[in-house]
């Protein structure tokens, strides 16, 4: 868990997504607790800048991430850089308005904390959501490439696990017994949280039809989408013989078919570049109804890895290229 760069994207590991799904469903469960429990209310902007040491590490990070994504300043009094950081990210989290919570951490008071994230400098920030810790950036950063970051943040945290943030009431008195605002249970939680327990017991046709289910009445879902292209992606590779694939597809390079198989077992590995790369060039190679199955394969593997990557960014200039 070492920290990376400020990107929020990163290869396509399908059990981080299956992980991801589970979280999920495990902050909705946690919300829907609260909810039930009469833990409802508004905090102030006062309490969107916590000081977490390791005794309360638990309720005040962990738990509190099942509601609002945390972003977790490690810093200490000698450290020159965190004097210029943290002040940034205080005033970011009153701006932001409680869609995400700062918590401090003072690394010399809080030894084993900084040990399990894993930290070999300071200023170091993480964030964790649904209790899903995520490494964003070392060492000082401008306000320009934080705010970057923070947005990525607050979308990923909305899209993939649902976390809304807290409601901020400038009028509530600091420090008040808060709970999460009541998340209402939309029209289709039930079937989405059937598609992931089913690819948790491994049923990938059980879950692509739970999220084609959602898909028949509400088609913009775009949790359901991005659930199907996943699960059908896991429910095609499901069985394959990896080296016989690829010995296939390195005989066949006109071969689309071969060549689609291979993409998708390329995808899974974690190779999207050489996924996307593989089936333009065999888009360039076909015609008629082999070139229509490769383009259309590899749209469907766009909406797996996330329309908004950069790489589908590039793969679609490609497509476009080698289609006209």
């Amino acid at each position: 868990m070492q920290p990376r760069n400020m990107s929020m994207s990163g290869v396509v590991d399908l059990a981080a997504v299956k992980a991801a799904q589970e979280a999920k469903a495990k902050a909705e469960q946690t919300r829907a607790e609260a909810a039930r429990q009469g833990g409802v209310g508004a905090v102030s902007p006062a309490d969107l800048v916590i000081d977490v040491d390791e005794a309360g590490f638990e309720r005040d990070v962990l738990q509190r991430s099942a509601e609002v994504p945390v972003v977790i300043d490690f810093w200490a009094e000698w450290c020159q850089p965190c004097k210029q950081l943290s002040p940034v990210l205080e005033r970011l989290a009153v701006e932001y308005n409680g869609r995400f919570l700062l918590a401090k951490i003072d690394v010399d008071a809080n030894q084993m904390l900084m040990q399990q994230f894993g930290i070999q400098g300071i200023p170091a920030v993480f964030a964790v959501v649904a209790g899903q810790a995520l490494p964003l950036f070392q060492g000082a950063a401008g306000e320009e490439q934080i705010r970057g970051t923070l947005d990525q943040l607050v979308q990923v945290a909305e899209q993939r696990f649902g976390l809304t943030g807290l409601v901020v009431d400038p009028d509530a008195e600091p420090g008040a017994p808060t709970g999460p605002a009541v998340v209402p249970a939309g029209p289709h939680d039930a079937l989405l949280e059937a598609a992931v327990q089913a690819l948790d017991a491994g049923d990938f046709g059980g879950a692509v039809q739970a999220y084609k289910n959602v898909l028949s009445d509400d088609p913009a879902n775009s949790e359901a989408k991005l659930g199907l292209a996943q699960a059908e992606l896991l429910q095609r590779v499901q069985g394959m013989d990896p080296q016989a694939v690829r010995k296939n597809a390195a005989e066949k390079p006109a071969d689309a078919e071969a060549q689609i198989a291979a993409a998708d077992l390329d995808l899974v590995g974690g190779h999207v570049e050489d996924a996307f790369g593989r089936l333009i060039e065999t888009v360039q190679r076909t015609a008629g109804d082999d070139r229509d199955a490769v383009r259309r394969r590899l749209l469907e593997l766009f909406e797996v890895v996330g329309t908004d990557d950069p790489r589908v960014v590039g793969a679609r200039r490609a497509l476009a290229r080698a289609l006209f």
